[in-house]
């Protein structure tokens, strides 16, 4: 069990890292409520020569600002002004990748997790989408920023054991803007 460190985030190859973030655990403490899962699906966004990445071309705004810090930091922004989705900043600073997580298997504060998503039981859906990762693990858009070398978001290596011919390799969601990048294989689902 330990916490990834920041030369983990500080690595080069984005599609790489967004591979080796399956079975990582997400964590988050919130009100002093312990809540994390195993991270099962993930989407890599390659900076500035990725038309599907915000900062594509180097557009940096107030909202992508975020992009462009050292890896290790929480890029969370508001999408269709409801839902928050989490984002793991990588790369040295001034290299805006980042990493959508796109869905956990929960495993720590279950009960937290159904208050949160207003659900009596733990179902296979409760935390299978980026809004509902982060609705799941209490992560507000206003968290954007965060340290994930601190104690309110951070990623563990427990030791999950990830099998390779366990791993789909996709096309990203909702990208259809990015022309030919919208075809690139940058979507990790771990099948468990």
């Amino acid at each position: 069990m330990s916490r990834l460190s920041k030369s983990f985030y500080q690595r080069g190859d984005v599609v790489r890292i967004a591979r080796e973030l399956l079975g990582k655990y997400l964590f988050t403490r919130f009100d002093r409520k312990l809540t994390g899962g195993i991270i099962t699906e993930t989407e890599a966004y390659a900076g500035v020569t990725d038309r599907a990445s915000h900062a594509y071309g180097g557009r940096r705004t107030a909202r992508t600002e975020i992009m462009f810090m050292e890896g290790g930091h929480a890029y969370i922004y508001l999408c269709y002004g409801i839902h928050s989705l989490f984002n793991v900043v990588t790369n040295k600073k001034d290299i805006p990748h980042a990493i959508l997580i796109r869905s956990i298997k929960p495993t720590h504060g279950i009960p937290v997790i159904l208050k949160r998503r207003n659900m009596a039981k733990l179902e296979k859906n409760v935390a299978s989408g980026p809004g509902t990762v982060a609705q799941s693990l209490g992560i507000h858009y206003s968290n954007t920023g965060v340290n994930l070398l601190g104690n309110k978001i951070w990623i563990e290596d427990r030791k999950y054991p990830v099998i390779q011919n366990q791993i789909i390799t996709g096309k990203r969601v909702g990208v259809e803007y990015a022309g030919s990048d919208a075809a690139l294989q940058y979507r990790f689902i771990l099948k468990t």
